[in-house]
């Protein structure tokens, strides 16, 4: 009985995602919110040679399917925050035909010599608020009350930085102590944590092209920004406002900028072997500014100037293709 159960687990033809075979796959055009779609829809607007052929809306998602000079692509906004781009990468990847997927969107600068319209196409992606809240232990002042579990993952943490200097350098902020995903992936025996999500590297080769390769990108100003293609990217449930974690972040993951949604999609990618790669345009310094918070004033100038960079990789892309 048990051997028929699992014969009959393994077969779910007729309950999974359809599979697909098609020889010319789709490259997924990403953004997580209204300014930075509009920015992508403006610009394949003006292009000549990008088009939208259908649209289509599938659980309150709606999916622009079209080309760029000639490659089939798919334009779609996650939402906002971990859950929604989880959830609505995995529903793309199991609608369409995805190999590979380009996020373009807005983020906090964690690196202080990014300003408002800067660019970070970071390597590698973390989740920053995976972590353990905890009461201060009470015989020890300074010190916290730590679950087993989580005493004995310090050790393995610590073990395992000695050989990947990327691994974080966890400490805790106050009684909020940081942890990592754990994740399950076809083949593997038992889930494994994950310090972080490395984007495709052939992917990361063609955004440093298209960084020489693109006209100068220019705040309205005309004041140049700047484009750093590699380092970390931390990713949250938080709207990051507080210059205190802004440093810890640095500290930790040597961070280069904060969102909401790039480890999300990094993970469901790396589960469905898709490429992917995510660019990040500043849209305000994360609490480390003078006063309020400006990321509503550049939110559509960040998306802006990130678009220009993605459309030049995406011609990177296409010229590979051909």
């Amino acid at each position: 009985m048990l051997s028929a159960h699992n014969s009959y687990a393994q077969d779910i033809s007729a309950y999974g995602p359809k599979e697909f075979t098609d020889k010319n796959k789709w490259t997924a055009i990403v953004a997580a919110y209204a300014p930075e779609i509009k920015a992508i829809d403006q610009a394949f607007a003006q292009l000549p040679d990008a088009q939208i052929n259908q649209t289509l809306t599938i659980k309150g998602v709606k999916y622009q399917l079209g080309t760029y000079k000639g490659e089939p692509v798919v334009i779609f906004t996650t939402g906002i925050s971990v859950p929604n781009a989880a959830m609505t990468m995995q529903m793309a990847l199991d609608y369409f035909p995805i190999d590979r997927v380009v996020m373009m969107g807005i983020a906090g600068a964690v690196n202080p010599n990014f300003q408002p319209g800067d660019i970070a196409v970071p390597e590698r992606w973390y989740f920053h608020d995976e972590s353990i809240y905890v009461n201060p232990d009470p015989k020890k002042a300074g010190s916290f009350v730590l679950p087993d579990f989580y005493e004995s993952a310090q050790k393995q943490y610590q073990e395992r930085r000695k050989q990947d200097p990327h691994s974080p350098a966890y400490e805790n902020f106050g009684y909020i102590h940081p942890e990592e995903m754990t994740v399950v992936k076809q083949g593997w025996d038992k889930p494994q944590q994950m310090p972080y999500f490395s984007a495709t590297p052939e992917l990361i080769e063609l955004a440093k092209k298209a960084v020489k390769a693109v006209s100068p990108i220019n705040m309205p100003s005309g004041k140049p920004i700047n484009i750093k293609v590699g380092g970390n990217g931390v990713t949250g449930s938080v709207f990051l406002d507080n210059a205190e974690y802004r440093k810890w972040l640095q500290r930790v993951y040597s961070a280069q900028v904060t969102e909401m949604e790039s480890a999300a999609v990094g993970q469901v990618c790396f589960v469905n072997d898709v490429d992917w790669i995510i660019i990040r345009s500043i849209s305000d310094l994360a609490g480390a500014q003078h006063g309020k918070n400006v990321e509503n004033v550049f939110d559509g100038i960040a998306s802006g100037t990130g678009t220009k960079l993605m459309i030049g990789l995406l011609d990177q892309i296409v010229a590979l293709e051909q």
